[in-house]
Protein backbone atom coordinates (compact mmCIF):
# COMPACT_ATOMS: atom_id res chain seq x y z
CA UNK A 1 0.00 0.00 0.00
CA UNK A 2 1.54 3.46 -0.92
CA UNK A 3 2.90 4.96 2.01
CA UNK A 4 3.14 8.84 0.55
CA UNK A 5 -0.94 9.15 -0.11
CA UNK A 6 -1.37 12.68 -1.11
CA UNK A 7 -3.26 14.62 1.42
CA UNK A 8 -5.79 17.61 1.31
CA UNK A 9 -6.04 20.89 3.05
CA UNK A 10 -2.61 22.66 2.43
CA UNK A 11 -1.60 25.59 0.55
CA UNK A 12 1.88 27.15 -0.82
CA UNK A 13 3.09 30.71 0.94
CA UNK A 14 4.90 32.90 -0.38
CA UNK A 15 7.92 31.96 0.63
CA UNK A 16 8.64 29.05 -0.66
CA UNK A 17 6.73 26.83 2.34
CA UNK A 18 3.55 24.40 2.32
CA UNK A 19 1.20 24.86 5.06
CA UNK A 20 -1.05 22.32 6.71
CA UNK A 21 -4.83 23.80 6.70
CA UNK A 22 -5.94 20.96 8.60
CA UNK A 23 -5.70 21.81 12.13
CA UNK A 24 -5.11 25.18 14.24
CA UNK A 25 -0.97 23.81 14.53
CA UNK A 26 -0.89 25.49 10.85
CA UNK A 27 2.04 23.44 10.69
CA UNK A 28 4.75 25.35 8.29
CA UNK A 29 6.89 22.92 6.26
CA UNK A 30 9.92 22.84 3.98
CA UNK A 31 10.52 19.91 1.32
CA UNK A 32 11.26 16.40 3.68
CA UNK A 33 9.80 18.38 6.60
CA UNK A 34 6.53 16.70 8.89
CA UNK A 35 4.19 18.37 11.01
CA UNK A 36 3.85 18.44 13.95
CA UNK A 37 1.22 14.81 14.08
CA UNK A 38 4.67 13.41 12.79
CA UNK A 39 2.29 11.67 9.94
CA UNK A 40 1.47 14.62 7.37
CA UNK A 41 4.68 15.39 5.66
CA UNK A 42 5.97 17.27 2.56
CA UNK A 43 7.17 15.70 -0.38
CA UNK A 44 8.38 17.97 -3.18
CA UNK A 45 5.49 20.24 -4.07
CA UNK A 46 2.69 18.51 -2.28
CA UNK A 47 2.29 17.30 1.47
CA UNK A 48 1.73 13.36 1.83
CA UNK A 49 -0.17 11.12 4.51
CA UNK A 50 2.52 8.57 5.12
CA UNK A 51 0.08 6.32 7.30
CA UNK A 52 -2.35 5.88 4.73
CA UNK A 53 -3.67 2.59 4.74
CA UNK A 54 -1.65 1.58 7.99
CA UNK A 55 -2.75 0.70 11.52
CA UNK A 56 -1.33 0.27 14.93
CA UNK A 57 -3.51 -2.59 15.26
CA UNK A 58 -7.74 -3.82 14.80
CA UNK A 59 -9.88 -4.75 18.17
CA UNK A 60 -13.74 -5.97 18.64
CA UNK A 61 -14.99 -3.56 21.72
CA UNK A 62 -18.25 -3.07 23.30
CA UNK A 63 -19.48 0.41 21.84
CA UNK A 64 -19.50 1.65 25.84
CA UNK A 65 -15.99 1.42 25.98
CA UNK A 66 -15.27 4.65 23.53
CA UNK A 67 -16.93 5.35 25.43
CA UNK A 68 -20.49 5.97 24.15
CA UNK A 69 -23.68 4.95 26.49
CA UNK A 70 -26.31 6.14 24.15
CA UNK A 71 -25.20 4.65 20.46
CA UNK A 72 -26.60 1.59 20.13
CA UNK A 73 -25.99 0.23 23.49
CA UNK A 74 -24.66 -3.10 23.83
CA UNK A 75 -23.12 -3.43 20.54
CA UNK A 76 -19.58 -4.67 18.97
CA UNK A 77 -17.55 -1.70 17.38
CA UNK A 78 -14.23 -2.74 15.51
CA UNK A 79 -11.73 -0.04 16.42
CA UNK A 80 -8.28 1.23 14.82
CA UNK A 81 -6.26 3.60 15.08
CA UNK A 82 -3.21 4.90 13.22
CA UNK A 83 0.18 6.69 14.43
CA UNK A 84 0.95 10.03 15.88
CA UNK A 85 -0.97 12.95 17.31
CA UNK A 86 -1.90 17.06 16.77
CA UNK A 87 -1.90 17.55 20.72
CA UNK A 88 0.89 16.92 22.18
CA UNK A 89 -0.81 15.79 25.93
CA UNK A 90 1.59 15.59 28.73
CA UNK A 91 -0.80 12.64 30.41
CA UNK A 92 -1.43 10.92 27.43
CA UNK A 93 -2.97 7.44 28.39
CA UNK A 94 -1.91 6.01 24.55
CA UNK A 95 1.28 7.50 24.02
CA UNK A 96 3.06 4.87 22.77
CA UNK A 97 0.86 4.89 19.68
CA UNK A 98 -0.17 8.77 19.67
CA UNK A 99 3.46 9.87 20.08
CA UNK A 100 5.24 7.41 18.34
CA UNK A 101 7.68 8.29 15.41
CA UNK A 102 8.06 5.04 13.83
CA UNK A 103 6.36 2.66 11.99
CA UNK A 104 7.17 -0.36 13.75
CA UNK A 105 3.51 0.68 15.54
CA UNK A 106 1.86 -0.28 12.37
CA UNK A 107 1.73 -3.77 12.24
CA UNK A 108 -1.71 -4.03 10.28
CA UNK A 109 -2.47 -2.73 6.57
CA UNK A 110 -5.57 -2.76 5.56
CA UNK A 111 -7.93 -0.85 2.90
CA UNK A 112 -10.64 1.15 3.52
CA UNK A 113 -12.65 -2.21 2.10
CA UNK A 114 -10.98 -4.69 3.90
CA UNK A 115 -12.04 -2.77 6.97
CA UNK A 116 -15.93 -2.51 5.96
CA UNK A 117 -15.75 -6.81 5.30
CA UNK A 118 -13.80 -7.29 8.74
CA UNK A 119 -16.57 -5.21 10.74
CA UNK A 120 -19.41 -6.71 8.69
CA UNK A 121 -18.21 -10.10 8.93
CA UNK A 122 -17.35 -9.91 12.55
CA UNK A 123 -21.20 -8.74 13.45
CA UNK A 124 -19.92 -4.91 14.68
CA UNK A 125 -22.55 -2.09 14.41
CA UNK A 126 -20.03 0.57 13.82
CA UNK A 127 -15.96 1.47 13.08
CA UNK A 128 -14.25 3.37 15.22
CA UNK A 129 -11.39 5.72 14.40
CA UNK A 130 -9.61 5.62 17.80
CA UNK A 131 -6.38 4.69 20.01
CA UNK A 132 -4.80 8.23 18.02
CA UNK A 133 -6.86 11.00 17.11
CA UNK A 134 -8.68 10.46 13.26
CA UNK A 135 -8.53 13.61 12.23
CA UNK A 136 -4.91 13.17 11.32
CA UNK A 137 -5.41 10.35 9.04
CA UNK A 138 -8.68 12.24 7.80
CA UNK A 139 -8.10 11.12 4.43
CA UNK A 140 -8.05 7.29 5.27
CA UNK A 141 -11.23 8.27 7.92
CA UNK A 142 -13.21 9.25 5.19
CA UNK A 143 -12.18 6.37 3.36
CA UNK A 144 -12.97 3.76 5.43
CA UNK A 145 -16.20 5.42 6.60
CA UNK A 146 -17.22 5.68 2.81
CA UNK A 147 -16.51 1.96 2.35
CA UNK A 148 -18.49 1.27 5.74
CA UNK A 149 -21.68 3.32 4.90
CA UNK A 150 -21.76 0.94 1.78
CA UNK A 151 -22.12 -2.42 3.77
CA UNK A 152 -24.50 -0.38 6.33
CA UNK A 153 -21.92 0.02 9.08
CA UNK A 154 -22.11 3.00 11.41
CA UNK A 155 -18.82 4.85 12.18
CA UNK A 156 -17.22 6.58 14.95
CA UNK A 157 -14.97 9.63 15.97
CA UNK A 158 -13.03 9.31 19.12
CA UNK A 159 -10.87 13.20 18.73
CA UNK A 160 -10.26 15.74 20.18
CA UNK A 161 -11.63 17.69 17.79
CA UNK A 162 -8.90 19.92 17.34
CA UNK A 163 -9.68 20.81 13.64
CA UNK A 164 -10.06 23.99 11.10
CA UNK A 165 -13.84 24.78 10.08
CA UNK A 166 -13.45 23.47 6.53
CA UNK A 167 -12.05 20.19 7.16
CA UNK A 168 -14.33 19.77 10.12
CA UNK A 169 -17.74 19.90 7.87
CA UNK A 170 -16.20 17.42 5.60
CA UNK A 171 -14.72 14.71 8.10
CA UNK A 172 -17.80 14.41 10.49
CA UNK A 173 -20.53 14.73 7.23
CA UNK A 174 -19.21 10.96 7.55
CA UNK A 175 -19.54 9.90 10.96
CA UNK A 176 -22.25 9.06 12.46
CA UNK A 177 -21.38 9.60 15.99
CA UNK A 178 -18.59 10.86 18.07
CA UNK A 179 -16.76 11.10 21.63
CA UNK A 180 -14.81 14.15 21.66
CA UNK A 181 -12.00 14.76 24.56
CA UNK A 182 -12.89 17.81 26.13
CA UNK A 183 -10.24 17.92 28.00
CA UNK A 184 -10.15 21.14 30.79
CA UNK A 185 -12.16 24.29 30.71
CA UNK A 186 -9.24 26.54 30.83
CA UNK A 187 -7.31 27.96 27.53
CA UNK A 188 -4.17 27.46 30.29
CA UNK A 189 -4.53 24.10 30.74
CA UNK A 190 -4.49 23.53 26.70
CA UNK A 191 -1.62 25.53 25.62
CA UNK A 192 0.60 23.89 28.99
CA UNK A 193 -0.20 20.59 29.33
CA UNK A 194 -1.88 19.49 25.14
CA UNK A 195 0.22 22.78 23.13
CA UNK A 196 -3.37 23.36 21.99
CA UNK A 197 -5.98 25.99 22.80
CA UNK A 198 -9.48 25.66 24.16
CA UNK A 199 -11.64 27.60 21.47
CA UNK A 200 -11.10 25.43 19.05
CA UNK A 201 -12.62 22.32 20.77
CA UNK A 202 -15.71 24.67 21.67
CA UNK A 203 -16.16 25.66 18.44
CA UNK A 204 -16.53 22.30 17.34
CA UNK A 205 -18.39 20.61 19.96
CA UNK A 206 -20.65 23.58 18.88
CA UNK A 207 -20.99 23.05 16.15
CA UNK A 208 -21.65 18.98 15.70
CA UNK A 209 -24.35 19.63 18.48
CA UNK A 210 -26.23 22.15 16.83
CA UNK A 211 -25.88 21.83 13.54
CA UNK A 212 -24.81 17.92 12.27
CA UNK A 213 -26.36 14.86 13.32
CA UNK A 214 -23.80 13.49 14.61
CA UNK A 215 -24.71 11.65 18.11
CA UNK A 216 -22.24 13.07 20.51
CA UNK A 217 -20.81 12.69 24.13
CA UNK A 218 -18.22 13.95 25.84
CA UNK A 219 -15.43 12.78 27.68
CA UNK A 220 -12.48 14.77 30.81
CA UNK A 221 -10.70 13.06 32.15
CA UNK A 222 -9.97 14.42 35.45
CA UNK A 223 -6.59 15.15 36.78
CA UNK A 224 -6.27 15.67 39.99
CA UNK A 225 -4.59 19.30 40.95
CA UNK A 226 -4.81 20.26 37.33
CA UNK A 227 -8.89 20.39 36.12
CA UNK A 228 -10.71 19.06 38.37
CA UNK A 229 -11.90 21.73 40.27
CA UNK A 230 -15.25 22.68 41.80
CA UNK A 231 -15.31 25.47 39.74
CA UNK A 232 -14.07 24.57 36.81
CA UNK A 233 -16.66 21.55 36.41
CA UNK A 234 -19.02 24.09 37.49
CA UNK A 235 -18.50 26.56 34.48
CA UNK A 236 -17.88 23.82 32.13
CA UNK A 237 -21.42 22.40 33.16
CA UNK A 238 -23.00 25.49 32.31
CA UNK A 239 -21.21 26.65 29.29
CA UNK A 240 -22.28 22.82 27.89
CA UNK A 241 -25.88 23.22 29.47
CA UNK A 242 -26.14 26.48 27.37
CA UNK A 243 -24.20 25.96 24.41
CA UNK A 244 -24.94 22.33 23.79
CA UNK A 245 -28.33 21.41 25.94
CA UNK A 246 -28.95 18.77 28.58
CA UNK A 247 -29.22 15.92 26.78
CA UNK A 248 -25.49 15.43 25.19
CA UNK A 249 -23.94 12.47 27.72
CA UNK A 250 -21.01 13.66 29.98
CA UNK A 251 -18.08 11.45 30.86
CA UNK A 252 -15.85 12.11 33.35
CA UNK A 253 -13.11 9.47 34.10
CA UNK A 254 -10.00 8.66 36.17
CA UNK A 255 -6.60 9.58 35.61
CA UNK A 256 -3.76 7.27 36.11
CA UNK A 257 -0.13 8.79 35.56
CA UNK A 258 1.48 8.04 32.38
CA UNK A 259 3.89 9.73 29.38
CA UNK A 260 5.26 12.97 31.10
CA UNK A 261 2.63 13.93 34.10
CA UNK A 262 3.82 10.84 36.74
CA UNK A 263 4.10 13.40 39.27
CA UNK A 264 0.11 13.87 39.95
CA UNK A 265 -2.04 11.59 41.52
CA UNK A 266 -4.05 9.19 40.25
CA UNK A 267 -7.83 10.44 40.34
CA UNK A 268 -9.64 9.54 43.55
CA UNK A 269 -13.20 7.96 42.77
CA UNK A 270 -14.59 10.77 45.37
CA UNK A 271 -13.48 13.02 42.84
CA UNK A 272 -15.50 11.86 40.22
CA UNK A 273 -19.04 11.46 42.28
CA UNK A 274 -18.66 14.99 43.31
CA UNK A 275 -17.92 16.07 39.35
CA UNK A 276 -20.91 14.34 38.49
CA UNK A 277 -23.14 15.29 41.24
CA UNK A 278 -22.32 19.27 40.11
CA UNK A 279 -23.05 18.03 36.83
CA UNK A 280 -26.38 16.83 37.52
CA UNK A 281 -26.90 19.70 39.59
CA UNK A 282 -26.68 22.00 36.45
CA UNK A 283 -29.06 20.46 34.81
CA UNK A 284 -27.14 17.71 32.60
CA UNK A 285 -29.16 14.71 32.34
CA UNK A 286 -27.20 11.70 31.58
CA UNK A 287 -23.49 11.89 33.53
CA UNK A 288 -21.32 9.19 33.97
CA UNK A 289 -17.96 8.10 35.54
CA UNK A 290 -15.55 5.98 34.24
CA UNK A 291 -12.35 4.08 34.92
CA UNK A 292 -13.71 3.19 38.08
CA UNK A 293 -16.32 0.39 40.04
CA UNK A 294 -19.20 2.80 40.24
CA UNK A 295 -22.46 0.96 38.98
CA UNK A 296 -25.05 4.24 39.67
CA UNK A 297 -22.21 6.16 37.44
CA UNK A 298 -22.79 3.76 34.20
CA UNK A 299 -26.34 3.60 34.42
CA UNK A 300 -28.63 5.86 32.18
CA UNK A 301 -31.56 6.66 34.04
CA UNK A 302 -35.02 8.33 33.03
CA UNK A 303 -34.53 12.15 33.13
CA UNK A 304 -38.44 11.76 33.43
CA UNK A 305 -39.30 9.86 36.52
CA UNK A 306 -35.27 8.88 37.14
CA UNK A 307 -35.82 5.29 36.89
CA UNK A 308 -32.66 3.16 36.10
CA UNK A 309 -33.11 2.07 32.43
CA UNK A 310 -29.82 0.92 31.58
CA UNK A 311 -27.58 -0.39 33.93
CA UNK A 312 -23.76 -1.29 33.91
CA UNK A 313 -20.81 -3.30 35.45
CA UNK A 314 -18.36 -1.45 33.78
CA UNK A 315 -18.76 -2.04 30.09
CA UNK A 316 -21.52 -5.13 30.61
CA UNK A 317 -24.55 -4.02 30.45
CA UNK A 318 -26.93 -5.79 33.60
CA UNK A 319 -30.52 -4.44 32.70
CA UNK A 320 -31.42 -2.90 29.55
CA UNK A 321 -35.18 -0.94 29.39
CA UNK A 322 -35.15 1.45 26.41
CA UNK A 323 -37.65 0.94 24.17
CA UNK A 324 -36.97 0.58 20.23
CA UNK A 325 -38.15 3.92 19.33
CA UNK A 326 -36.10 5.39 22.03
CA UNK A 327 -38.27 6.12 25.14
CA UNK A 328 -38.76 5.45 28.90
CA UNK A 329 -41.15 2.06 29.09
CA UNK A 330 -42.77 3.54 32.60
CA UNK A 331 -43.23 7.38 31.44
CA UNK A 332 -42.66 7.66 27.47
CA UNK A 333 -39.90 10.19 27.91
CA UNK A 334 -38.02 10.37 24.96
CA UNK A 335 -34.24 9.19 25.81
CA UNK A 336 -31.73 10.80 23.65
CA UNK A 337 -29.24 8.98 21.79
CA UNK A 338 -29.62 6.11 19.09
CA UNK A 339 -31.32 3.04 19.82
CA UNK A 340 -32.97 0.04 18.39
CA UNK A 341 -34.24 -3.16 19.32
CA UNK A 342 -32.02 -4.66 21.80
CA UNK A 343 -31.07 -8.42 21.99
CA UNK A 344 -27.99 -8.93 24.18
CA UNK A 345 -25.44 -7.19 24.14
CA UNK A 346 -21.44 -8.00 23.32
CA UNK A 347 -20.38 -7.21 26.88
CA UNK A 348 -16.98 -6.66 27.82
CA UNK A 349 -14.74 -8.41 25.88
CA UNK A 350 -11.73 -6.95 23.76
CA UNK A 351 -11.25 -9.02 21.00
CA UNK A 352 -7.90 -8.14 18.89
CA UNK A 353 -8.32 -9.49 15.40
CA UNK A 354 -5.74 -9.27 12.21
CA UNK A 355 -7.70 -7.99 9.22
CA UNK A 356 -5.79 -10.49 6.78
CA UNK A 357 -7.60 -12.63 8.63
CA UNK A 358 -11.01 -11.21 8.90
CA UNK A 359 -10.91 -9.45 5.88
Amino acid sequence: MDELYPARWWHKLPDGRIQCDLCPRDCRLNDGQRGACFVRMREGDRMVLTTYGRSSGFCIDPIEKKPLNHFYPGSAVLSFGTAGCNLACKFCQNWDISKSKTMDRLMDQASPEQIAIAAETSGCKSVAFTYNDPVIFTEYALDAARACHARGIQTVAVTAAYIHAEPRREFFMHMDAANVDLKAFTDEFYFKLTGSHLQPVLDSLVYLVNETEVWTEITTLLIPGYNDSSQEIEAMCKWLVKELGRDVPLHFTAFHPDFKLIDAAATPPETLFEARHIAQSEGLNYVYTGNVRDPDGGTTHCPGCKKPLIVRDWHRILKYEVTEDGRCPHCQTAIAGRFEKFEGAFGQRRIPIRLSMGA
